[in-house]
């Protein structure tokens, strides 16, 4: 009897589980069995794996052949296997040694004439290698700067089998020809999903930071809004712009990743990992290091917002904005039910996805942005009448944003329409994103020093309890929040948001701790009452 064994990684959601790829040679009748829970991808392996092996000059074994994947309990999708598979055969039919083979982390497909193809997931996966002991991967060349972001892991990148036995047996490389000029690589093609991308607004675009096009600046008049998302990237508070079309509701969010800080190394980890498995990793960058931007439209199902789908599931919009921003246009005409499913995500900063084939965990701290019109027309306003919906569809239509979903919301701003005169006085033009991006990231340095040595980073993610009992405003700061409690103005939830945003009004204008007046501006963007204090932050400083 014949034995050899390597491991690969079944991802489960952006967790990873070393896998034992074991492969048994005895006398008998030829045949290859796969066991272990594959899915059907991975049963169809067995095809891929024989016709890479005689295609890169190996000999397939006449023997009856048995592979097994340990834990058997666990469900094992995709394709990342073939390269351990080829691997544990070969070893057993002693090509190989299978000493050599023991201490190896696999993970790649195999193509009929040998290639090593690239797949989704790489990073968690290496990471779980990497948290499981093992310090070697193999991995597909083209996906070898990716795996090579994790620390203490020794990364080699192949292009075919033939290359990988080479290495293991000590023998000379050999060279592959290089792919036509002119033509995108084939291998590619594994690293995207199809029907993903720019156009579906499940995208990174966090290259907003160096875009000149996309300039706070830009954005004409609309204090009250400009403020509220400073404060919104300054503290990570949910954003909710209310006001008719062409006010620039649009604008001011698609702005806001430019002016979030730049993503810490763990942080940037965490994104690319999602992305990487959800198939959005653009190939020749690695690493996502800037706020992710999320757009889905209106019609998006709750699958495609939270996550899901058939057989494992994958992540959705929530996990693809985490660390960034969740941009929900046009928010009433989302279905009632796909917006309640945010509520989970909002409080927890992560989503869980019960299906048969198991439970899900996949990160979800996003900075949400409601956009909405006042009426189905967009022209409701308490100044003029130019709207013509009935009272009721008026009705009908601003409570499909339930309260409960509102609750949770910090900032809420009502955008108020361009006049002709701001759009045609000169030197309008308002702070730009470089000179808003300094003071979120000098508000953030002050909320990361005073919360160090604290499992939160922004005053967003502080508890209630700790906000009560450690982080306490001015004396006599949140009496008119206090009194606005007792009117029913607020709930219990709406003063801690409250006082949450003071603290980040705070950092913004460099106070030691929240006075009347920071309280008083986030009274105003919380309620949308006016407090009689300015709204320009640099008026505050």
């Amino acid at each position: 009897m014949a034995f050899a064994r390597t491991c690969s990684v079944a991802l489960v959601g952006v967790e990873g589980v070393v896998v034992e790829v074991q492969a048994d040679l005895e006398p008998g009748v030829a045949a290859f069995t796969l066991v272990g829970l594959p899915d059907k991808s991975l049963t169809e392996s067995r095809d891929r794996v024989r016709a890479a092996v005689v295609n890169s000059g190996g000999e397939w074994p006449q023997k009856k052949l048995t592979v097994g994947l340990s834990p058997a309990s666990v469900p094992k999708a995709g394709s990342g296997f073939d390269l351990a598979v080829a691997c544990a055969v070969l070893g057993a039919a002693e090509r190989i040694d299978p000493r050599v083979l023991a201490d190896i982390v696999m993970i790649g497909e195999l193509g009929l004439d040998g290639r090593v193809r690239p797949v989704r997931g790489i990073l968690p996966a290496v990471l779980a290698a990497a948290d499981a002991g093992y310090e070697q991967v193999v991995v597909p060349e083209c996906a070898a700067a990716e795996a090579a972001l994790v620390p203490g892991v020794s990364v080699l990148g192949v292009r075919s089998l033939r290359q990988l036995i080479a290495v293991l047996t000590e023998e000379p490389v050999p060279d592959e020809a290089p792919d036509e000029q002119g033509r995108p690589d084939p291998l590619l093609a594994g690293l995207r999903v199809p029907g993903t991308g720019a156009a579906t607004g499940m995208h990174s675009i966090g290259a907003a930071q160096h875009d000149h096009d996309h300039d706070l600046a830009d954005v004409v008049g609309q204090t009250s809004a400009r403020t509220a998302v400073e404060v919104a990237a300054a503290g990570g508070h949910h954003l909710f712009l209310e006001g008719p079309p062409g006010a620039g509701k649009t604008m001011l969010a698609e702005r806001l990743p430019a002016v979030l800080p730049r993503l810490t190394r763990e942080d940037s980890l965490e994104v690319t990992a999602v992305h990487s498995v959800a198939g959005l990793l653009p190939p020749g960058k690695p690493l996502i290091d800037v706020a992710p931007y999320c757009a889905p439209h209106h019609s998006a199902t709750m699958q495609s917002l939270v996550g899901g789908g058939p057989g494992i599931a994958r992540p959705g919009a929530v996990s693809l904005a985490h660390r960034g921003v969740l941009f929900l246009d046009e928010a009433p005409e989302f279905h009632s039910q796909t917006l309640d499913a945010l509520r989970q995500p909002l409080e927890s900063g992560h989503v869980v996805i019960a299906r048969s084939a198991g439970v899900v965990r996949f990160p979800a701290r996003f900075l949400m942005v409601l956009a909405a019109n006042p009426c189905p027309c967009g022209r409701f306003s308490l100044r003029d009448s130019l709207c013509e919906c009935p009272p009721s569809a008026i009705r009908r239509y601003q409570s499909r944003l339930s309260g409960p979903l509102l609750d949770r919301v910090d900032l809420r701003v009502e955008v108020d329409p361009v006049t002709r005169a701001q759009l045609t006085e000169p030197g309008a033009r308002g702070e730009s994103t470089a000179t808003v991006a300094d003071r979120v990231r000098q508000a953030r340095e002050r909320a990361a020093a005073r919360l160090a040595g604290t499992p939160w980073r922004t005053n967003s993610e502080l508890p209630g309890r700790e906000l009560r009992s450690r982080y306490h405003a001015v004396t006599g700061a949140m009496d008119e929040a206090e009194r606005n409690l007792e009117r029913g103005v607020l709930t219990a939830r709406g003063i801690d948001r409250v006082l949450r945003v003071a603290w980040t009004v705070a950092d913004l204008v460099g106070h030691d701790r929240p006075d009347a007046t920071d309280v008083a501006l986030a009274l105003q963007l919380r309620t949308g009452v006016p407090r009689g204090v300015p709204m320009a932050i640099g008026a505050l400083t």
